[in-house]
């Protein structure tokens, strides 16, 4: 594999972006505004220039990187000569569903279809083509150029080829890679979403606050970030979208959503992406709780 395409511009597009050409692969970016191209570059130049102040590359890697991307909002020409497309658009099914309908008619007949999605079923996006066999899951965590893991997402017929070719891509970026079957939420938020929503149950009963909650779970747990921080790094529009496929997935009570998450969510208060979540980050890191006008 050498030409790699990225569909979306976003925090996960743009950083696996960084992490595939920081390893010398060609990647093209593909996003439907320039705009969003433009502010990717812009967050993988300054993540660049943050590793180069550490001293972790040098400036002529720097350059190297930034050399192996180009970006285009022409999807079929993106696409068309690239050996893997990694999707990492918005955690929205219908929209991943046409993506991977459009990538199949366009792409090369050997080409591997790849979704980053957190939560989606492999096995429903892969049914969407006429290669089951060459659609995968690749879910990195973020930040992307940091994070370790790879959850290498199996669907019913993902390939053992294919999955062994992902597998080894993903050491190739230096990354950890496990590998999964196709399940709702798989299992890094299959486990992690349900301990978020009963956190914000927590807060939403008054059994503490914002910054209780979270200094219980870093000191008692050994956590480096508290579960209403991480909800706000990842942003609550999305820890709702991931608890509603897994509601959806299982029929169980445990996995619906505090309906504080929902109110917040419906309010456009969702976390460092609008300046406020459970914490106000307009002023700096976090300066302030916020959560407290939708509680109960």
């Amino acid at each position: 594999m050498e030409n790699i395409t990225i569909i979306g511009a976003g925090t996960m597009g743009n950083g696996i972006a960084h992490a595939f050409a920081q390893k010398n692969y060609n990647v093209t970016i593909v996003d439907i505004s320039n705009e969003n191209l433009d502010r990717a570059i812009a967050t993988i130049t300054k993540n660049l220039d943050r590793m180069v102040t550490k001293e972790k590359i040098t400036n002529e890697e720097k350059i190297n990187t930034l050399k192996k991307i180009t970006t285009t909002t022409d999807f079929d020409s993106g696409v068309k000569e690239s050996d893997l497309v990694v999707e990492a658009a918005t955690e929205n099914i219908d929209l991943k569903l046409k993506i991977f309908k459009d990538l199949d008619s366009i792409c090369k007949d050997d080409t591997i279809l790849a979704t980053n999605t957190s939560s989606i079923s492999i096995t429903q996006i892969a049914n969407k083509t006429n290669r089951k066999d060459k659609v995968i899951g690749m879910h990195f965590m973020n930040p992307v150029p940091i994070m370790k893991l790879v959850e290498v997402i199996r669907g019913k017929e993902t390939s053992d080829e294919v999955t062994n070719l992902i597998m080894t891509l993903s050491r190739k970026l230096d990354k950890i890679p496990v590998e999964v079957n196709d399940a709702p939420g798989f299992v890094a938020n299959r486990i992690l979403m349900p301990m978020i929503n009963e956190a914000i149950h927590t807060l939403n009963e008054n059994v503490s606050d914002v910054e209780g909650i979270d200094t219980v779970m870093i000191l008692g747990m050994s956590h480096p970030m508290g579960p209403l921080h991480l909800a706000d790094f990842i942003g609550l529009d999305v820890c709702l979208s991931i608890l509603e496929v897994m509601y959806d997935g299982f029929k169980d009570e445990k996995y619906k959503a505090c309906s504080l998450l929902v109110d917040m969510v419906n309010n456009n208060t969702l976390g460092i992406k609008t300046g406020q979540g459970f914490y106000d980050y307009s002023e700096g890191p976090r300066n302030k709780k916020v959560a407290a006008q939708f509680r109960k």
